[in-house]
This record gives C-alpha cells, sequence and structure tokens, in this order.
C-alpha cells in the first residue's frame, strides 16, 4: 500500500526533522511555512512546497501542524484560508504543537462539520530525539484515526501512546512539561546549593544518577534551556484556573521558570555536567 501523502504546517527546527524521516521511510511531503527559509530548507531536503495553508489542505488528506503558539495552530485550521476552507471529507489534521487542550477540541469541533478528523499529537523528548527519529508521540483521538497516523508517525517516533481522546493528549504533554519544569526549577535551586559547599556537581549527579534524586532533567540537562517553560505553564496554569482547582507549586514554577531562562541563557545555571553547558 502506498504512503499516504504527508502535509506539514510549519517545517522549523522539529518539523523539519520529522520530514527528512518521513522522506527517509518514503513518505510524498509538501510544506508550507510563513518563512521561505525553512521551505527552501524542506524541498532541498525533497519535499515539495505550496504558498498556504488552504493549497496544503487541498493537495494532502494528513497534514500534521508544527506551529508554536495556539493563536497560529487555530488561524493554520479555521482561518479563512486555513486547511478546513480546502480539505475534503476523510482527511485527517494532526496537531503536534503544544496547545492547550481546548484548542485542539475546538479545532476538532470544527473539523467535524466538514467531515475532517483531528489527531491531538503533541510529541516529547525534544530535537535531539526528533533528530534521531525516537520521538514520544501522545495521542488523543479516535481509534480509528490513531490506526491510519501510527505508520505516519512510527517514521519519526520511537514510541506511541494512545491516552484518550482528542484533548488528552495536550493534558498527557502538558503535565509531562509540568513535572520538567518543576525537577529543572529543582535543579537549580539544589545546584546552587551544592556548589556553596564545594562539592564537584559532576561528582555528585554521578551519584544522584543512580538515587530516588534522579530525574529526566538531570539526564538531560545540557540540553533543557528553558525556551518553552512558561509557554508551557501558563497552559498548566490555564487549566487549573477553569476547573478552580489551587496549584500552589504550579504557580511559583511558573514564575521562575523566567529566571530559569535567563540563568541558563547567561551562564550562570549550575554546571550539573562538566560540560560547560550550564
Amino acid at each position: 500500500m502506498a504512503n499516504e501523502h504527508v502535509g506539514m504546517v510549519g517545517p522549523g527546527r522539529m518539523g523539519y526533522a520529522m520530514l527528512k524521516h518521513l522522506i527517509k521511510k518514503g513518505f510524498p511531503v509538501t510544506v508550507t511555512d510563513i518563512n521561505p527559509e525553512n521551505v527552501k530548507r524542506a524541498e532541498a531536503a525533497g519535499a515539495k512546497s505550496v504558498p498556504g495553508a488552504a493549497a496544503l489542505g487541498k493537495a494532502c488528506g494528513f497534514v500534521i501542524i508544527a506551529v508554536g503558539f495556539d493563536d497560529e495552530a487555530l488561524s493554520v485550521a479555521l482561518g479563512t484560508n486555513g486547511l478546513l476552507s480546502a480539505m475534503k471529507p476523510g482527511g485527517v489534521i494532526a496537531v503536534c504543537s503544544t496547545v492547550a487542550p481546548e484548542t485542539v477540541q475546538r479545532i476538532e469541533a470544527e473539523a467535524a462539520k466538514s467531515g475532517v478528523d483531528v489527531l491531538d499529537a503533541p510529541i516529547c523528548r525534544g530535537g535531539w530525539a526528533a533528530d534521531e527519529g525516537s520521538l514520544l508521540a501522545l495521542f488523543g483521538a479516535k481509534d480509528e484515526v490513531v490506526k491510519r497516523a501510527r505508520p505516519i508517525f512510527s517514521a519519526f517516533s520511537s514510541d506511541i501512546v494512545h491516552v484518550g481522546s482528542v484533548g488528552h493528549g495536550q493534558v498527557a504533554k502538558t503535565m509531562n512539561n509540568m513535572l520538567l519544569w518543576v525537577n529543572g526549577i529543582a535543579l537549580m535551586e539544589a545546584g546552587r546549593l551544592a556548589e556553596s559547599t564545594g562539592i564537584k556537581l559532576p561528582k555528585l549527579r554521578e551519584a544522584l544518577l543512580m538515587s530516588s534524586g534522579n530525574s529526566a532533567a538531570l539526564e538531560d540537562w545540557d540540553m533543557i534551556t528553558f525556551t518553552w517553560a512558561l509557554k508551557d505553564m501558563q497552559i498548566v496554569s490555564k487549566m487549573a484556573d477553569s476547573k478552580n482547582i489551587t496549584m500552589p507549586i504550579a504557580g511559583a514554577i511558573k514564575e521562575m521558570v523566567k529566571d530559569g531562562k535567563a540563568m541558563k541563557q547567561s551562564g550562570r545555571a549550575p554546571d550539573w555536567t562538566g560540560n560547560g553547558k550550564k
């Protein structure tokens, strides 16, 4: 059976790595992006391009949205010249962006009017995993949509977990990211305290990696930038407010990731690995 023609909106850092794996696996890929350099790079990798989301929706029955923010995902899917203005019934829109659960649910509600399905499919593990083709995809969708999407996402994901219906993929990603940033901020504080005693952080890290103090944040410290941390924690806050749930730890972390990002960028973060990448 021929591989499905895959469309992609936003072949940036993550999307570009994903499309390279898709092309390597024999999937025809067509892209669109407001950044012409991203389009040129995708074309050089073997993808075709079209001038906008509507043209992409017309050309492809399965489209991945890989933009950065909620308003961008909504515009791409629901805008005047968005995907749904041209996609045929039976198509699938896969939202790989990290957005609020209600955002993908809103897209699903509108898509259903056109006979188009939505796959809630945020991805985890970051750029290095995208390069290696070892991403984790968190699926929220109907069983038949998940079945259709698995061969496509398996091109760049080593693990796929179907966690529930549309919206639940984003819930899973948000909880994952919340715990990542809780651990990231804790490592900032623990590292500063430990450094004040004169202990060598790389030796301490060696011990912690074998103990209950281990975490993915500690394992991948050099690759953690806090770039998207504030956005992630804002989604947590929005979800908590909508359910009237008190989350004081999450509220504190939302504020503290601002300093975490600044410290990482300025080289003032604790050097847990000894590689000079703080």
